[in-house]
Formats: structure tokens, sequence, C-alpha cells
């Protein structure tokens, strides 16, 4: 969550006051009386005023806010079905925690670990263990948990006399793995890029391992560029370590956006607990999981993956339950809406919805590398996702002027440099999800024309000139 100062701190009038338009009162209401009792913005305001002016003055304000269905930046679901948003509205007060309370919503969170259970082909589906997170953060940091304890307890003698457990992973991995590390005290091993090679590398990733190693992270789906890491050459790469060592490193797979995609799509592709090594899985089930933000998963192969004094059993209101969470109380709202997911669309349905999203994505790829101005890293045939970045000959103007130039007409398009070893490549990158029809592909690509005779005309890129190149969000 970002870290806000007080306002006190960032504005001038921290006792501004929220003017009330006097046409926008409730009936029977003095409008004259309304504007001179103006509620402040920074304190509460000494006494009520009507719920109808409160909704205005707040729904005013979010008019500022971009268009969710024109950020083509995040990841995550900005459209959902009518009886979805109904359902969640309907146990928006129901607290997922408290599970002697709501036992119906507590079943369909185990339904829902079944699910993907099957999808990512666990040895028992019935046996594997999970939980629903609020988002694949949390997911990611309860999986790296686990691996730190197992390390830990096959480590005894060697953690007591201060060894620094370590984690390796790509320079490419979402910030919360970085947060992990940072909060947990695990040393962070990142495989930097190297030329065209953007992902983790299988050898490079075995070379970093040593007996302090709890594990090795691989991403289904970088938010990087829309591609999927080689799970299986980790961990064969991982397997000769073994054999040469007697080091036995386990995966775990951050699917936040590829553990929704690749069952439906790439069914044959061996990343997911078929490959004995994946010992923990997450995703995010408010991405390509199709549900409204905050809701995420994660999964252990089985009981033995998730060590046993990291659940808690805690006597709730009247009932015991077991836990692994960093959270506790949460709205059970998202978890239903999951649910929904699955049992509205079923595998065919997913299949279809997630193949139109890689066919737009591949479309506009396609559409964006016969403009003739750019190159395309990636092009969609993974993730819906695809990054591009100028051609070398193009000097009058660069990512940065691209990205805000669309944005004048709602397009929100992140462009950002890529980290270590290639800090000297900035690209655009467009994410594809359920909603983004081929009607918007073409209005995206038809702006994009438009303004580059205006790029082309400009005597050097806007950084030249004092203006910020702004980076845009990446994760």
């Amino acid at each position: 969550m970002p870290v806000h100062d007080a306002p006190g701190r960032r504005h001038r009038e921290p006792h501004r006051t929220v003017p009330v338009n006097p046409l926008l009162v409730a009936a029977g209401v003095d409008p004259a009386g309304a504007m001179a009792t103006n509620p402040p913005m920074f304190r509460v305001g000494d006494g009520p005023i009507p719920a109808d002016t409160a909704y205005r003055l707040i729904h005013d304000e979010l008019m500022l806010d971009g268009n969710a269905r024109l950020n083509l930046a995040t990841f995550v679901t900005t459209w959902m079905e009518p009886q979805a948003a109904l359902l969640m509205a309907e146990c928006a007060e129901k607290n997922m925690i408290d599970k002697d309370e709501y036992p119906q919503t507590a079943e369909l969170e185990k339904r829902c670990v079944a699910i993907l259970a099957d999808l990512w082909n666990a040895p028992d589906p019935h046996g594997a263990v999970g939980c629903s997170t609020t988002g694949s953060s949390e997911a990611c940091m309860l999986g790296g948990l686990a691996m730190k304890r197992r390390w830990m307890k096959k480590n005894p003698e060697r953690y007591k006399a201060g060894a620094r457990p370590n984690l390796v992973m790509g320079i490419n991995v979402q910030v919360c793995w970085e947060k992990f590390c940072e909060f947990w005290e695990v040393e962070p091993r990142y495989v930097p890029m190297e030329g065209e090679r953007f992902t983790l590398g299988p050898e490079e990733a075995a070379a970093l391992c040593d007996e302090n190693t709890i594990g090795v992270v691989v991403i289904m789906g970088s938010t990087m560029d829309g591609s999927y890491e080689p799970v299986w050459d980790v961990a064969k790469a991982l397997d000769d370590l073994q054999e040469r060592t007697g080091l036995d490193i386990p995966i775990h797979v951050d699917g936040a956006s590829g553990g929704m995609i690749a069952p439906f799509l790439d069914p044959d592709l061996l990343w997911d607990f078929r490959q004995p090594r994946v010992q923990s899985i997450n995703t995010s089930g408010h991405k390509y999981g199709l549900v409204y933000p905050g809701v995420g998963w994660a999964l252990w192969r089985d009981a033995e993956a998730l060590p046993e004094e990291l659940v808690f059993k805690v006597n709730y209101l009247g009932g015991e339950m077991p836990t692994f969470a960093l959270n506790f109380s949460r709205p059970g709202a998202q978890v239903v809406a999951q649910y929904y997911t699955f049992l509205r669309l079923g595998r065919e349905g997913f299949r279809r919805v997630q193949q139109s999203a890689r066919d737009v994505a591949k479309y506009v790829a396609d559409g964006v590398e016969k403009l003739g101005d750019f190159r395309l890293l990636t092009r969609g045939e993974q993730l819906p996702v695809f990054a591009f970045t100028t051609k070398d000959e193009v000097r009058n103007y660069d990512v940065f002027d691209v990205s805000r130039r669309l944005r004048e007409r709602g397009w929100q398009v992140p462009a950002y440099t890529f980290p270590k070893n290639r800090e000297d490549l900035a690209v655009l990158r467009v994410v594809v999800r359920n909603g983004f029809s081929h009607d918007l592909a073409d209005l995206l690509l038809a702006d994009l024309s438009r303004l580059l005779p205006e790029l082309r005309n400009q005597p050097a890129p806007a950084k030249e000139f004092g203006v910020e190149a702004k980076e845009g969000f990446h994760h």
C-alpha cells in the first residue's frame, strides 16, 4: 500500500473545505445553509451531511481518475458481469476469516482451492493445501515463508550458527519478492538480464544456488514483457545441480498472471505440479482470474510442502479453524466472485475468454509493428501482453513521448526502462484483459498512427528540453 504524508505537510490549505453545489443538496434542505456548512477535507466535520450530498461530492472528485477500461498498464480485472457484481455486493459485509459464522463462504473457498489444484495438476487435488489471500503479493509472501521454514528445518545447525538463507530469482521479479526478502531477512540473489534474454536463465539460476538457498522463483508471465519463464528448463538445471552437489532446491512458481492463462491455452506446457520440483504456486484471482481486486491464491503440492507450524488453529467466534495468512479480517466477496467465474465459465468458457485476449494482443502487436517505427520484444503469444520499443533509427522521439501523447486520448500505456544490465532499454507495454475488444484495439492503433507524424516532426525527444521522462507503472 502507498505511504502518504499527513495532508498538512503537503498542502498549503490544510483547513480547506469541500464546496457544496446548492443544486445538489437534499430535498427540503436550505441551499444557502448547506453552502455555509461545507464539510472539511482533512478532518472529521462537526456534524453529518445528507447521504446524497456526500455521494455527489466524492463521485465528482473521482471523475478525475482515469478510465479503467482504457488502462493498458494494469493486469487487474476492470470488468465483470452484473451478476458477479451483485453477488459481491451481497457478500460485502461477510468477514472471510469468520468461517464459523459464514460456513458456506468457507466451503466455496475450499472448492476454489480444489479447482486450482486440479487445473495445476496436483498429484492429489483433494490432498493439496491452499488458501485465498488478498492478492498475489500476500500469496508470494506465504510461499516464501514456507520455503524458508522448510530450509530452516532441514538445516537447523547451520541456521543457528548464523547462516543467512537466500532466494534465487530473475531481476524482473515483481516488487513483492524484494519485500519478502527484506521483511524476512533473506538474501535476494538476482539473475540479471543479458542481451535479449529478459527473464530467468536456467543455468544462471543454478549457478547462484548453494547450501543456503531456500528456493528458486520462476515467473509464469513476467510483468516486464509478458513472457513465460522456462519452469521445466530451470527444474532440469536444478536436477543436474543435485546430481553434482546433492543440493535439493525447490521451485516456487509465481503464476500471478500465467497461472490463469496456461491451464486453458497451453495445457501441454509443463510448468505446474507435474514437475516434482515445484512445491508451491500462487496466482492472482483479480488478474486473469477475472475477479475485481483483491483476491489471490497460494497452493502447495501436498501437506508436507507447507510446514505444519505455520498453520494456526484459531478459536474465533465459537469455532476452531486453521489459518495461514498475513491478513486476518477481510471481505468474502472476492472469493465468492472467484467461484462464480469458475462455475459460470468452465474450462471451455475460460479458454475462449483467454484466447480472445491473446488474439487481441497479437493483433495489436502486429498493428504496432506495421507502423514501421517500433521493434517488438514480445508479441502477446504467452500472456496477452507485449512490449515494444522504438527502432534504433528513430531519433526524434522516445517511448516516454509516445506514452505521454497517448494519455491525452485517455490511453494509459506505461513506458519504463528495464533493470540492471539493460537500463539502456526503454519500452512500452500493452496489457490486454477481458473487455478490451477488437474495436478498442482498432481505436488504439488509430490514435497511435495519428500521433506519429507529430512525433516524427519533433526536433528531439521531449526529455532533451527538460520534460521529465516519467516512468509508468509496470507491475
